[in-house]
This record gives structure tokens, C-alpha cells and sequence, in this order.
């Protein structure tokens, strides 16, 4: 195995030491596998698409507009 060294700020060092039993590295390296699998995931959901990445950001862009308004209309 090897070893990868990971910056935490110090708040949150100070919080992972008020569990000094927990493997933190074990923590770690499960959210890291998480996220492969999740990216993996996509890649897949996305390998035979035609939709461009600048083509995604835009109907993003679009649907965070939209949400914006409904939220307005509900204050």
C-alpha cells in the first residue's frame, strides 16, 4: 500500500481528535472509494451521450434559473 498525505484545516483536525478511536486514514480512503465509484458510475451514464459538456452547463445554468424563480414565488 502506499501512503498519501492529506491537509485538513486545523478546525477540523481539532474535531477528528475529539475521536481519537476512529482510523481516520480508514475514513478516508472509504470516501475516496466512494467517489471512484460514483464517478464511474457517470462515466457510464454518460459514455454514449452527445450532450457536450459546455451543452450541460448551459441547461444547468438554465435549471438553476428556474429553481431561483420557484423558490421566489414560495417566500
Amino acid at each position: 500500500m502506499v501512503s498519501v498525505t492529506l491537509s485538513v484545516p486545523e478546525d477540523l483536525k481539532k474535531e477528528m481528535d475529539r475521536f481519537p478511536e476512529i482510523k481516520w486514514s480508514a475514513v478516508a480512503r472509504a470516501a475516496i472509494q466512494k467517489k471512484i465509484r460514483l464517478l464511474d458510475e457517470m462515466n457510464e451514464l454518460l459514455a454514449d451521450s452527445e450532450l457536450t459538456e459546455e451543452d450541460a452547463l448551459a441547461f444547468g445554468k438554465k435549471v438553476t434559473e428556474k429553481a431561483a424563480r420557484r423558490h421566489q414565488k414560495e417566500r
